[in-house]
């Protein structure tokens, strides 16, 4: 207990500290450290974060586009002819290479630097989409989407721990969004060139150009934002935080002074020099500390990437085009609706964008933990239901509305908070000196949830029912809230600098 009030009690002495900087006439501000975001620096910062996020695009790109697959892939038609449990594994196998790439991508990054690591990400995209679209049978398919999985578990480490250490302290929470904006972006790509190749051939199991099965090419096209995000990452500037670790500290001025528009940047590198590393950056065992063997800082960040997992979220981003096809809706229907899905998810996100910079952290995922919690709980209702007649899904009479109704206001509510602040929250709660590391660590357990999650769906509405298994997200999602309000610190207004060891 006394560890953890000694934490609040260090961010809130932070925030109030720059907020008496701020707005008191007879405090002095310390022009070396001063942050001058002018109209051409914000443009610059925001050109900067927006080509760092194609990263997360790519993530959102590859986790979404087996959606529209899956059925196909599983299928005798064209696809390999899995049972349920291959099934999962086709669809999850990517999930355990996400965990590994996110496990090294600090190591990878302090070693390497983020934009190199950037560009071996880009390349492990293109190699997965190469090879998963054109495998002959199932165990080459798993091993490419591993490796595509890799390539999404160091982008979803490198996007957000690169944008929070080259954006400006007021706009941080705005920008760090930018990678879950990615993802939407992403995940939009993909549902609509699913629908237009579907439309365009009749099917998932159609052939389309050069006689290739549809849903081949739904995953060959992936190799376009892939080439993207090479070609841009070669033209981001590195990180000055990483520049100050290798001693770069000429590069790293160039940087604070253009990118951030830092009025003394040396001022600043020395205060990044107090708190970074050394040249090798983190190992693992620097998370080590007095709470369970871990830094209480790697146990929040590890519990905020779990909670935003545990709450259900890709059941609908892998599954719902199933669902709704075993509902009695055609494929293309299903398409359809995963794209207007994947489309109404933008009012929310950008409103999250727009709010964790002005009502902080906590308060925005706190509420949407709750709305969250109660649209799940009505989805819980109609789903308990439901019954599996001649192998399809079976909703009857007011309940399936009911159901998708609660699951998809779930689905707007998750976006409008834990979507983007997950990633906000998890790029800027560590410090220098363990963030790279602290980050691949937190989001290897956001890979590793997901991985639970997406794997034991299938076998778990078989057996225990779907009512309660979204039973079981509500509940978690209700926990959530509790975590929030009892042990996340605000971290909205403080500088990474500024973060507390412990």
């Amino acid at each position: 207990m006394a560890a953890k009030e000694t934490w609040r009690c260090a961010h809130d002495k932070a925030v109030i500290e720059k907020e008496k900087a701020m707005t008191s006439q007879n405090v002095t501000r310390h022009d070396d450290l001063e942050e001058v975001i002018d109209p051409v620096i914000k443009r610059r910062i925001i050109i900067v974060c927006a080509a760092a996020a194609v990263g997360g695009l790519l993530f959102g790109f590859d986790t979404a586009v087996i959606n529209g697959a899956v059925d196909s892939i599983a299928g005798t038609a064209t696809g390999f002819g899995l049972n349920s449990f291959m099934s999962g594994i086709s669809v999850s196998c990517a999930l355990l290479g996400c965990v590994l790439g996110a496990w090294f991508a600090g190591r990878l990054a302090d070693r390497h630097g983020r934009i190199r690591s950037m560009l071996f990400a880009s390349i492990l995209f293109i190699a997965s989409s190469l090879g998963s679209a054109l495998a002959p049978e199932i165990w080459s398919f798993i091993v490419f989407r591993f490796i595509g999985g890799l390539g999404v578990g160091l982008a979803s480490v490198l996007g957000p721990a690169y944008i929070a250490e080259v954006s400006p302290t007021k706009m941080r929470g705005f920008l760090t969004s930018f990678q879950q904006f990615g993802v939407g972006i992403g995940m939009l790509a993909s549902t609509i060139t699913n629908s237009m190749f579907a439309k365009g051939s009749g099917g998932a199991d159609s052939p389309f150009w050069f006689g290739l099965a549809t849903w081949r090419w739904m995953l060959l096209i992936m190799i376009v934002p892939s080439v993207v995000m090479f070609v841009v990452s070669l033209m981001l500037p590195e990180s000055p935080r990483y520049l100050v670790m290798k001693n770069r500290d000429e590069e790293a001025a160039a940087t604070l002074k253009r990118i951030n528009g830092v009025v003394n940047p040396e001022a600043k590198i020395a205060q990044i020099r107090a708190t970074v590393g050394g040249e090798s950056g983190a190992r693992l065992r620097d998370l080590r500390g007095g709470f369970l063997g871990l830094k209480k800082v790697v146990w929040i960040g590890i519990l905020v990437a779990l909670f935003q997992q545990f709450c259900g979220i890709n059941i609908i981003l892998y599954y719902d085009s199933s669902i709704w096809r075993s509902m009695g809706f055609s494929e293309q229907m299903a398409l359809d609706i995963s794209m207007y899905r994947t489309l109404a998810a933008w009012i929310p996100m950008i409103a999250s964008m727009i709010l964790l910079d002005r009502i902080g952290r906590k308060k925005l995922l706190a509420a949407g933990s709750i709305a969250m919690t109660a649209f799940l709980l009505i989805a819980t209702v109609g789903f308990y239901h439901a019954s599996v007649q001649d192998g399809n899904f079976v909703l009857p009479g007011i309940w399936a509305p009911i159901a998708i109704f609660g699951m998809y206001a779930f689905f707007l509510s998750f976006n409008f908070s834990w979507g983007a602040g997950m990633w906000v929250v998890i790029g800027e709660i560590f410090p220098n000196n363990i963030r790279a590391i602290g980050v691949a660590v937190a989001t290897a357990f956001n890979w590793i949830g997901n991985f639970v999650v997406s794997t034991t769906f299938p076998p778990l509405r078989d057996t225990i029912g779907v009512g309660n298994v979204y039973l079981a997200y509500t509940v978690f999602a209700l926990l959530s809230y509790l975590f929030v309000k009892k042990v996340l610190p605000e971290t909205n207004g403080v500088a990474l600098e500024d973060m507390p060891a412990e």
